[in-house]
């Protein structure tokens, strides 16, 4: 509780909102990476759970029946997997094997209508933490994390386009600072990257970095109000919305031993206007949490699992959603 912030410097919203319970997740997990959302279904790829670090979990949340159901589970055991559903298809993307670490470059595709996986051509270079989003037909694969553990581990700035069609890889214009955990989303032909991490939590950014599609090229728009990495990035009636993530601080030995971890677990829920280039925030979320899963279903933003302390060392089935009313 003591890491627990929900203060935003960014002024109030006229419509504040409001949060509601949800059914709680089949098991408590993090580090999943994000959350995608296809037809009123909601998907939730690998992560932490069960004492486990690299699960092949895949967990659907169906809005018509308020309920969660068990998918196929991802071929491949992982971590801080790169998520994004488009025309009837979910996309994994790399991954780490480790705790935050050790990425791979496998890259799968689920067949929702089959209920079925299957590989597609990997990445040009394995990495994990990666943001993930689709447009006209491509998926994009932005920034991300390399590094066998936490001494080698680095942000890269690296942006590739999955054709599938071709089933091939290509390079885009690079990111304009390498980083990690970032949220990431799509309006009209821009790609909005929003915040992360450089390297590690203890260096966490407001960057509000847009892709131009038709260019290649990069611009800045207003940073966000709190800087964060593993938060949730969504589109809400026509706002991007960002809420949760985590902020490292220190670590210290306690009395027994025990390695505890130090820092902040972000509750704001900020919302950035594109007709205004200007930020507000709206209800805090009642449990603030990290590396949780995020994803319009409906007419709400449904925000599910994530560790509710710094660290991936405790994990929560908490569901909530918020909504404009």
């Amino acid at each position: 509780v003591q890491q627990r912030v929900i203060d935003s410097p960014a002024p109030a919203a006229a419509n504040m909102g409001k949060w509601v319970a949800g059914p709680a997740l089949p098991l408590p997990r993090s580090e999943m990476a994000w959350a995608t959302a296809w037809e009123g279904r909601l998907h939730l790829v690998g992560g932490y759970g069960q004492q486990r670090v690299s699960n092949t979990y895949h967990h659907v949340f169906v809005a018509a029946e308020n309920r969660w159901t068990t998918a196929a589970p991802v071929p491949k055991a992982g971590n801080h997997v790169g998520v994004v559903a488009d025309a009837g298809l979910l996309y994994a993307i790399g991954g780490h094997s480790n705790q935050n670490s050790t990425p791979y470059a496998d890259c799968f595709v689920y067949e929702m209508r089959e209920d079925k996986w299957r590989r597609i051509a990997p990445l040009p270079k394995a990495r994990g933490s990666i943001s993930v989003v689709a447009h006209g037909g491509r998926i994009h694969a932005l920034g991300g994390a390399i590094g066998d553990d936490f001494r080698t581990k680095r942000s890269v700035d690296w942006h590739t386009v999955y054709d599938p069609k071709a089933d091939k890889w290509e390079t885009r214009a690079r990111l304009p600072v390498g980083r990690d955990h970032m949220g990431v989303v799509v309006i009209g032909d821009a790609i909005h990257v929003l915040g992360g991490r450089i390297h590690s939590a203890s260096h966490n950014v407001r960057f509000h970095d847009v892709y131009r599609i038709g260019r290649d090229s990069w611009a800045k728009r207003a940073p966000m109000p709190t800087a964060r990495s593993g938060h949730g990035a969504v589109l809400y009636r026509g706002q991007i919305f960002v809420m949760g993530g985590e902020e490292f601080m220190s670590r210290s030995r306690g009395a027994d031993g025990q390695m505890r971890l130090h820092g902040k677990v972000f509750g704001q829920n900020e919302a950035w206007d594109p007709k205004t280039d200007r930020w507000v925030h709206h209800a805090p979320m009642p449990t603030p949490r990290h590396g949780l899963g995020a994803a319009v279903v409906g007419d709400a933003i449904h925000v599910v699992g994530g560790g509710p302390v710094v660290g991936g060392g405790v994990q929560s089935a908490v569901h909530e959603a918020f909504t404009l009313g």
